[in-house]
């Protein structure tokens, strides 16, 4: 059975768990090892998720078709 790819906000919240309960210092250090690298893992995931949101969200497209990054031509567009 394979797993269903868990939405950002429960991965966010898996993370969260994952923190308070290493918090409380109560985890036997194997565990806590093991707690430690999905966290890790865990972490990486959303920052992934939340980058390639950030590149689609800063992507426009423009009446011909052409792709802009908004992100890169905000600097110029001070006037």
């Amino acid at each position: 059975m394979m797993a269903e790819k868990k939405t950002f906000e429960e991965n966010l919240a898996d993370l969260e768990a994952i923190v308070s309960n290493l918090e409380s210092g109560n985890v036997p250090l194997e565990e806590a090892m093991e707690k430690f690298k999905t966290g890790v893992a865990l972490s990486k995931e959303l920052e992934k998720t939340l980058s390639d949101a950030e590149a689609t969200v800063t992507k426009i497209m423009t009446k011909d078709g052409q792709e802009i990054n908004i992100k890169n031509d905000q600097d110029e567009s001070k006037d």
